[in-house]
């Protein structure tokens, strides 16, 4: 009984530590990670509730509503900084106008007097956007001349000297041409045309400062080529004279007595009071009777650099506008496709 006893005991014991066998290699490993998947749980369920929690200075919040205020209210506002001639924050209420209402009677009339106030205060690009806006999206408006007109001047306005880049006389030249072409009888064109013959002769000067550089680096080549372009594309322009004296020279200076022959009879022809005449036939008697003598020719005289076009720039004056935008109103809504800008006011 004792050994039964004693072997139940010892058969006891080793169920016993067969029990923690399996715990401890079984169990407790389920256990751990149990208990380690709750935590993690947790955590992942607590870290966006305390960032719920934290500081909400970070979380987006949605724009407040913008108080829509009537147009002709608008509108007056413009006005009144129109008449203390604030352009800047004038054409910043005239925009306001077509941002709020734009498919209204005044956005139309505010688009146009934008590009105006931009105009007056040098915001030259502005005033181009504003006119460019204009005209595609009013094409056919009586107003549509006034428009070309500002954009075409706010171009002309940004020529410089003919030492720089000539970009913007270029633009300025394409903007008049179509002003011209579209609206050959207003007001408008007949400006044009007088700017127009001012920056063809700007650009003329441009090509005769670059040909007088190749003269003086004795590339003659180069130099004939400029001249040519002066003589042959901008033919009206005060500039010719000199071109074709400074072929002369050049000619000269190549030994091709023939063309400079050509071109001092055609210096004479065209102008025989030039003083640029009576240096090309000073330079003639002196080395034109020599033929294929290729010896170079000093220039007679250094012309003076060409600056920027300074013709008095008129005014635009705004046109007349009413005290009571009201009124306006009623006036444009009878007549709104026939009226111009000068009959919303």
């Amino acid at each position: 009984m004792a050994k039964i006893s004693n072997g139940a005991r010892a058969g006891s014991g080793s169920l016993d530590e067969c029990v923690s066998s399996y715990d401890r290699l079984v169990l407790m490993p389920l256990f751990r990670f149990s208990r380690t998947l709750r935590l993690s749980t947790a955590l992942a369920l607590a870290l966006p509730l305390a960032a719920c929690a934290g500081d909400d200075t970070d979380v987006p919040r949605p724009r407040g509503e913008i108080q829509e205020v009537p147009p002709e209210q608008l509108y007056a506002n413009a006005l009144t900084q129109l008449d203390k001639a604030n352009w800047i924050p004038c054409a910043a209420a005239f925009d306001e106008v077509e941002r709020q209402h734009p498919y209204s009677i005044w956005a139309r009339r505010a688009i146009l007097m934008s590009a105006f106030c931009h105009y007056q205060g040098n915001k030259y690009n502005e005033a181009i956007l504003a006119a460019d806006r204009f005209i595609t999206l009013h094409p056919g408006n009586k107003d549509a001349p006034y428009a070309y007109y500002l954009k075409s001047v706010s171009l002309y306005e940004q020529i410089v000297d003919v030492g720089r880049d000539q970009r913007r006389t270029e633009q300025a030249m394409s903007a008049l041409r179509e002003l011209i072409k579209r609206f050959p009888q207003t007001d408008y064109a007949r400006d044009a045309r007088l700017k127009l013959d001012l920056t063809r002769d700007h650009l003329a000067g441009k090509e005769m400062a670059i040909g007088r550089y190749y003269l003086k680096r004795g590339e003659m080549v180069a130099g004939i080529s400029r001249f040519r372009t002066v003589v042959e594309k901008y033919q009206t322009t005060s500039h010719v004279p000199e071109a074709l004296h400074r072929l002369v020279e050049a000619y000269l200076s190549l030994g091709v007595v023939k063309e400079a022959q050509a071109s001092a009879a055609v210096l004479g022809h065209n102008y025989p009071g030039s003083e640029w005449y009576e240096d090309t036939y000073a330079v003639m008697q002196e080395y034109g009777s020599i033929p294929d003598a290729g010896k170079p020719v000093a220039q007679t005289r250094s012309a003076s650099p060409v600056a920027a076009p300074q013709e008095p720039m008129p005014v635009i004056a705004p046109p007349e506008m009413a005290s009571d935008p009201g009124t306006a109103a009623e006036t444009a809504d009878k007549k709104d496709d026939e009226g111009g800008l000068f009959d919303w006011f």
